[in-house]
């Protein structure tokens, strides 16, 4: 059984949903962060990073969460990979995209409309990376205007890794009304079970 250290809300969570995709028995280590449990010397020797995700599977130890994912779907259901060349190319290529260029100023703007009081906020660093969105988001658009996802038909952990992204948006404020093929895909998404199993677990 796998052991995963992370609340379900946390980016721990695209593991969560990764592991309801795959079918595989787990359970979650929930840490106590205000106490620093995540700095403890036990938490280290499973990441030396002291972050969340990390993840026990018999003698597999792994942290950081794209590889996680691409570790579960290797190992329990290989079709969440891609079931060819290209498909397995798209996921990796939008969980890169994701991860490297949606993440960072989407996690910028949430941290200062979120976590930051009102009157501490950098409304500086909230409107720079606002403006870096709109290209972002367009570009993902259009790459679903003919398919279901974002390898074809054919769901992927590519669309856990770029979904898990995409989803903190409308938390910052992020109307999708101009993107209608971002909300078809996400409206996909919200049927599967998996998907909806791993929601009920976040709240």
């Amino acid at each position: 059984m796998i052991s995963l250290y992370g609340s379900p809300r946390s980016s721990a969570g695209r593991c969560v949903w990764t592991m309801e995709e795959a079918g595989v028995p787990y359970t979650i280590k929930d840490l106590d962060m205000k106490n620093k449990e995540h700095k403890s010397e036990a938490f280290l020797k499973i990441n030396p990073m002291g972050k969340v995700p990390a993840m026990i599977d018999g003698n597999v130890t792994l942290f950081e969460s794209m590889a996680i994912n691409f570790y579960i779907a290797d190992n329990y259901k290989k079709e969440l990979l891609g079931t060819s060349p290209l498909e397995r190319g798209l996921a990796l290529q939008w969980s890169f995209w994701a991860t490297s260029e949606l993440q960072p100023p989407t996690i910028e703007i949430f941290i200062q409309k979120v976590f930051m009081p009102e009157d501490k906020r950098d409304h500086t660093i909230i409107e720079n990376n606002l403006k870096k969105l709109p290209m972002l988001l367009s570009v993902l658009n259009r790459s679903l205007e003919e398919r279901k996802y974002l390898a074809g038909n054919q769901f992927t952990v590519g669309d856990i890794n770029t979904a898990s992204v995409v989803s903190i948006c409308p938390m910052i404020g992020v109307d999708f009304t101009d993107y209608p093929h971002i909300k078809n895909w996400l409206n996909a998404i919200g049927d599967r079970p998996a998907f909806q199993r791993y929601q009920a677990l976040r709240k």
